[in-house]
């Protein structure tokens, strides 16, 4: 059987790239995106960003499905 371990090093950016993502606000939204995306069963090792993209370091594994993954990570 194969070992399969594969990161990924995601970003995506705001609608329209608009400064949505405030200081005040930042750290709560990428705490509910890695505390959303573990209670699915997905690995969200590393969330940060700034006001207008987030990066985001997430761990694929056997039978997970990138796409599946980010429209959990992205809502």
């Amino acid at each position: 059987m194969s070992y399969v371990r594969i990161w990924v090093h995601a970003v995506w950016s705001t609608k329209k790239r608009m400064p949505f993502l405030k200081k005040d606000i930042r750290n709560k939204v990428f705490m509910h995106i890695k505390h959303h995306a573990n209670m699915m069963g997905y690995h969200v090792d590393y969330i940060n960003g700034v006001s207008d993209h987030v990066h985001c370091l997430l761990l694929l594994r056997e039978g997970q499905n990138l796409s599946d993954i980010m429209m959990v990570i992205k809502g």
